[in-house]
Protein backbone atom coordinates (compact mmCIF):
# COMPACT_ATOMS: atom_id res chain seq x y z
CA UNK A 1 0.00 0.00 0.00
CA UNK A 2 1.09 3.60 -1.10
CA UNK A 3 1.94 5.53 2.26
CA UNK A 4 0.21 8.79 3.31
CA UNK A 5 -2.51 10.66 3.74
CA UNK A 6 -5.89 8.68 3.97
CA UNK A 7 -9.58 9.83 3.76
CA UNK A 8 -10.71 13.57 3.72
CA UNK A 9 -6.98 14.47 4.21
CA UNK A 10 -6.23 13.08 1.01
CA UNK A 11 -8.68 14.33 -0.89
CA UNK A 12 -8.15 18.01 1.03
CA UNK A 13 -4.53 17.60 0.00
CA UNK A 14 -5.63 16.72 -4.04
CA UNK A 15 -7.77 19.33 -3.89
CA UNK A 16 -5.27 21.89 -3.21
CA UNK A 17 -3.08 20.82 -5.44
CA UNK A 18 -5.82 20.87 -8.63
CA UNK A 19 -5.88 24.49 -8.15
CA UNK A 20 -2.60 24.83 -7.83
CA UNK A 21 -2.49 23.39 -11.36
CA UNK A 22 -4.99 26.10 -11.88
CA UNK A 23 -3.26 28.52 -10.83
CA UNK A 24 -0.15 27.91 -12.97
CA UNK A 25 -1.65 26.97 -16.32
CA UNK A 26 -3.57 30.49 -15.80
CA UNK A 27 -0.53 32.25 -15.12
CA UNK A 28 1.45 30.20 -17.92
CA UNK A 29 -0.08 29.52 -20.58
CA UNK A 30 -2.14 32.23 -22.74
CA UNK A 31 -3.68 29.81 -24.65
CA UNK A 32 -5.82 28.38 -21.79
CA UNK A 33 -6.79 31.87 -21.15
CA UNK A 34 -7.83 32.67 -24.62
CA UNK A 35 -9.99 29.15 -24.35
CA UNK A 36 -11.68 30.10 -21.13
CA UNK A 37 -12.61 33.13 -23.06
CA UNK A 38 -14.34 31.37 -25.77
CA UNK A 39 -15.88 28.97 -23.41
CA UNK A 40 -17.42 31.76 -21.75
CA UNK A 41 -18.68 33.32 -24.72
CA UNK A 42 -19.87 29.64 -26.83
CA UNK A 43 -21.38 28.44 -23.43
CA UNK A 44 -23.20 31.60 -23.09
CA UNK A 45 -24.09 31.61 -26.81
CA UNK A 46 -24.88 27.65 -26.03
CA UNK A 47 -27.88 28.55 -23.73
CA UNK A 48 -29.90 30.85 -26.04
CA UNK A 49 -28.89 28.60 -28.84
CA UNK A 50 -29.96 25.56 -27.39
CA UNK A 51 -33.72 23.64 -27.07
CA UNK A 52 -33.47 20.67 -25.02
CA UNK A 53 -30.75 19.68 -21.77
CA UNK A 54 -29.43 17.36 -24.03
CA UNK A 55 -28.07 20.56 -26.49
CA UNK A 56 -26.94 22.34 -23.50
CA UNK A 57 -25.35 19.33 -21.78
CA UNK A 58 -23.34 18.41 -25.33
CA UNK A 59 -22.51 22.38 -25.99
CA UNK A 60 -21.33 22.90 -22.32
CA UNK A 61 -19.42 19.87 -22.54
CA UNK A 62 -17.65 20.01 -25.74
CA UNK A 63 -16.08 23.26 -24.16
CA UNK A 64 -15.30 22.18 -21.06
CA UNK A 65 -13.30 19.29 -23.63
CA UNK A 66 -11.17 22.04 -25.00
CA UNK A 67 -10.06 23.35 -21.94
CA UNK A 68 -9.36 19.68 -20.25
CA UNK A 69 -7.40 19.02 -23.48
CA UNK A 70 -5.34 22.45 -23.42
CA UNK A 71 -4.38 21.11 -19.59
CA UNK A 72 -3.17 18.34 -21.04
CA UNK A 73 -1.22 19.28 -23.68
CA UNK A 74 0.45 22.17 -21.21
CA UNK A 75 1.27 19.38 -19.13
CA UNK A 76 2.60 17.33 -21.86
CA UNK A 77 4.91 20.73 -23.01
CA UNK A 78 6.15 21.26 -19.40
CA UNK A 79 7.52 17.71 -18.81
CA UNK A 80 9.36 17.83 -22.57
CA UNK A 81 10.90 21.14 -21.96
CA UNK A 82 11.90 19.86 -18.73
CA UNK A 83 14.03 16.95 -20.02
CA UNK A 84 16.06 19.48 -21.80
CA UNK A 85 16.07 21.99 -24.18
CA UNK A 86 17.51 20.68 -27.24
CA UNK A 87 15.83 19.64 -30.37
CA UNK A 88 14.66 16.02 -30.75
CA UNK A 89 12.24 14.11 -32.96
CA UNK A 90 10.42 12.54 -29.80
CA UNK A 91 10.21 15.58 -27.97
CA UNK A 92 9.15 17.32 -31.10
CA UNK A 93 6.36 14.36 -31.68
CA UNK A 94 5.17 14.71 -28.15
CA UNK A 95 4.42 18.67 -28.17
CA UNK A 96 2.89 17.99 -31.82
CA UNK A 97 0.94 15.09 -30.90
CA UNK A 98 -0.74 17.16 -27.92
CA UNK A 99 -1.03 20.11 -30.26
CA UNK A 100 -3.25 18.00 -32.38
CA UNK A 101 -5.21 16.77 -29.46
CA UNK A 102 -6.55 20.86 -28.46
CA UNK A 103 -7.20 21.08 -32.44
CA UNK A 104 -9.29 17.74 -32.42
CA UNK A 105 -10.92 19.19 -29.17
CA UNK A 106 -11.93 22.55 -31.17
CA UNK A 107 -13.26 20.91 -34.31
CA UNK A 108 -15.66 18.64 -31.95
CA UNK A 109 -17.07 22.08 -30.60
CA UNK A 110 -17.83 23.42 -33.97
CA UNK A 111 -19.58 20.22 -35.12
CA UNK A 112 -21.64 19.98 -32.18
CA UNK A 113 -22.05 23.75 -32.17
CA UNK A 114 -22.72 23.15 -36.38
CA UNK A 115 -24.98 20.42 -35.91
CA UNK A 116 -27.23 21.80 -33.18
CA UNK A 117 -27.68 25.12 -35.15
CA UNK A 118 -28.54 23.18 -38.48
CA UNK A 119 -30.90 21.04 -36.17
CA UNK A 120 -32.42 24.08 -35.06
CA UNK A 121 -32.73 26.32 -37.47
CA UNK A 122 -32.59 24.11 -40.86
CA UNK A 123 -33.79 21.35 -40.42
Amino acid sequence: MKPGKKGIARIIDATGYSFTGLSHVWKNEAAFRQEVMFAVLFIGFGFWLGETVTQYILMVCSCLLVLIVEVLNSAIEAVVDRIGSEIHELSGRAKDMGSFAVFISLMNVLLVYGLIIYDNFFS
